[in-house]
């Protein structure tokens, strides 16, 4: 494959569309040979290239940038699953998911307070349409929930500095990736497995006529 010639919307096609359950690299060819781009036209063929061949290196790169940041910050790793248990409770089949499971939790702890916890069921008149059916969290409107989760979490990312947490690894994750996608000698090996990823795609599309 000619690097020089991909554009960045097809190296995204091509990240989405290829494995990534491969076993990252070794770390004896990932701190390989290191050299410094002759020319543009080289380091953009040259990143495209490692950005495509080290992929799962650099999620797992990623990932530990990551642990170090929230072990160094844990209540930041709270904040972000508070932000992503908001945004999860907006779908509803995820928020009556919740709702059962909490539900069946609080029968087994004590049956007197969830059976307070279930929600009032408004009566249907006949000749009207039927409301639209709410989703409830505990007895309380998925609404209600939802903002309350919001406005601790607004509190914890302040609080904790997540914002300087989440942003600072995926930064530091970024400079980390660009440094090494430009400055890796891309070998013989990459090229091979680039060429076999190119046969592989070939052949799955013959193979669907």
């Amino acid at each position: 494959m000619d690097w020089a010639n991909v554009t960045t919307e097809e190296l995204v096609d091509a990240l989405q569309e290829v494995e990534w359950s491969s076993p990252p690299r070794p770390l004896a060819e990932f701190f390989g040979k290191f050299t410094v781009p002759r020319s543009m036209a080289k380091w953009n063929s040259r990143s495209k290239c490692n950005l495509y061949y080290y992929r799962t290196n650099y999620f797992v790169l990623t990932a530990i940038i990551f642990e170090i940041a929230f072990l160094r910050n844990p209540l930041a790793l709270l904040a972000v699953l508070l932000a992503t248990l908001c945004i999860a409770c907006l779908n509803d089949s995820f928020a009556l998911s919740l709702n059962q499971k909490l539900m069946r939790m609080a029968r087994r702890i004590s049956p007197h307070i969830a059976a307070k916890m279930r929600p009032s069921i408004a009566p249907v008149i006949r000749g009207r349409p039927a409301p639209q059916r709410a989703v409830y969290i505990c007895g309380q409107n998925r609404n209600f929930v939802v903002s309350c989760i919001f406005a601790v979490t607004i509190l914890l990312w302040f609080l904790t500095s997540a914002f300087i947490t989440v942003f600072g690894a995926l930064a530091f994750s970024l400079i980390c990736i660009i440094l090494h996608a430009s400055f890796r000698s891309p070998n013989l090996k990459a090229r091979l497995n680039t060429f076999r990823e190119e046969f592989r795609a070939v052949w799955r599309s013959y193979s669907d006529f």
